[in-house]
């Protein structure tokens, strides 16, 4: 009895950590959101911070279908495009009939736009997932992207909506002029955002969305209809697309055809599925390195598409969890205490692959430059070492590195393999599942 007793006792001791712990990971996301401008204060970082904000709101409702769901969508972008230009419609009659709306609040106005399109649209879309759903949402994807070039009273034409946001009324003496107010408004609505969408995951449509993604069969057997449970799924991915659409209208003021497009449902994809669509902080990363890439590669090079899909490429063969699922096996490692004896195994791969990915830079940046100067020579500057795309010595040295670096690091990345096998069994045998 007394063992009973105690037992009964120390049950709520771990449920309070836990949410110590739960409760603890918001508090330190906020803190970062406030201390990120303080240290880094230049107008370039304050612009990829925002566009970071926007881009994790709206990879996170991309999860909510893909994720949650189970639903691959080619046209995720149409509410993040509606959204934007519902809030740029806004933003202006509010200042034409002065109405009594600060701009904090213009983001839900967004909201409600990917929303309403989605109620709209949304119950034809899901009465079949899997290609069918895929295809209908590449279809209406491109029909509202070709038709906002058609309806210019609506959308604009190719130069779109243009927008002041300094001309809303103020709140808290802030005009939203400098980047770190629309920085601070955009890092607010990220907050409000992610918790509620975790919320989401939590409530019994959360659970119930992911048993329509695992077994719809079952779920219409113990009395739930999975086409009602995807609608309602794509109604709320909508509202927080529209969400990121009406921050992006914010931040630059405009709203075009662009937000619509193909090429913004292949990113939002992108992100959500490199940072891993099995935890809820996966497509945060996705946005992160995302953001980061196209930020710095389109500076950098003029194929960074091709990047981008060998990347993705990358990812679907060795890596379909994503980042969140790498970091996420290594769990169990952390936890027994077991980790160390693989990191020797990843610092001697480490090399040859580094080998592996330089010289496949130099092969990609060697053919575009040649290509692009049409054999009349051109400097390649590459690592700070320059490189003449027309001498036979660059392509050579690219080979070598190629073929090299894969040749040395597929034997370290047996040597992975081999230490992974007896991390995981010591820690299956000291009790935790690997």
């Amino acid at each position: 009895m007394s063992d009973t007793a105690t037992s009964a006792r120390d049950l709520p001791v771990p449920a309070r950590g836990q949410s110590l712990r739960f409760y603890g990971i918001w508090v330190i996301a906020a803190i970062v959101l406030i201390v990120l401008p303080l240290l880094f204060s230049s107008g370039s970082s304050l612009t990829s911070f925002s566009l970071i904000g926007i881009a994790i709101i709206f990879a996170l409702s991309y999860n909510i279908l893909l994720g949650q769901t189970g639903l691959l969508s080619f046209g995720h972008a149409v509410y993040y495009g509606l959204g934007g230009f519902a809030a740029i419609h806004v933003m202006n009659a509010v200042t034409a009939y002065d109405w009594p709306i600060p701009l904090p609040f213009i983001p839900l106005v967004g909201g409600l736009g990917g929303l309403c399109f989605a109620a709209v649209i949304g119950w034809v879309m899901t009465k079949r997932a899997g290609t069918v759903f895929a295809m209908i949402s590449l279809g209406i994807g491109e029909l509202v992207a070709s038709s906002s070039l058609i309806l210019r009273s609506v959308f604009g034409g190719e130069s779109g909506i243009t927008t002041d946001r300094t001309a809303l009324p103020h709140m808290f003496g802030w005009s939203f002029g400098p980047q770190i107010q629309v920085y601070y408004l955009i890092a607010a609505w990220v907050m409000i955002s992610a918790i509620a969408m975790y919320a989401l995951t939590r409530t019994p449509l959360g659970r119930i969305s992911n048993a329509v993604r695992d077994n719809p069969e079952r779920v219409e057997f113990i009395g739930y209809d999975p086409h009602v449970v995807r609608y309602l799924a794509s109604c709320f991915a909508g509202l927080f697309a529209g969400v990121a659409g009406g921050l992006t209208a914010i931040n630059f003021e405009i709203a075009n055809s662009a937000y619509l497009g193909a090429v913004q449902s292949g990113l939002v994809l992108f992100a959500t599925f490199i940072g891993g669509t099995s935890y809820f902080f996966g497509p945060i990363l996705g946005a992160i390195l995302v953001t980061y890439l196209q930020l710095g590669l389109t500076n950098l090079t003029t194929v960074w598409q091709l990047y981008f899909g060998i990347i993705f490429i990358g990812i679907v063969m060795f890596a379909p969890g994503g980042i969140a699922g790498l970091l996420m096996m290594h769990r169990p490692l952390v936890r027994s205490g077991t980790l160390g004896m693989v990191i020797p195994s990843y610092l001697l791969a480490l090399v040859p692959t580094l080998v592996l990915v330089c010289g496949v830079i130099l092969g990609i940046e060697t053919i575009a430059h040649y290509t692009e100067s049409q054999g009349q020579g051109n400097v390649i500057a590459l690592f700070g070492i320059p490189f003449d795309a027309t001498a036979a010595s660059t392509w050579i040295i690219a080979a070598v590195m190629i073929v090299g670096g894969y040749a040395v690091a597929r034997i370290t990345w047996r040597r992975i393999v081999d230490a992974w096998d007896r991390a995981t069994t010591d820690a299956r045998d000291r009790g935790h599942l690997a």
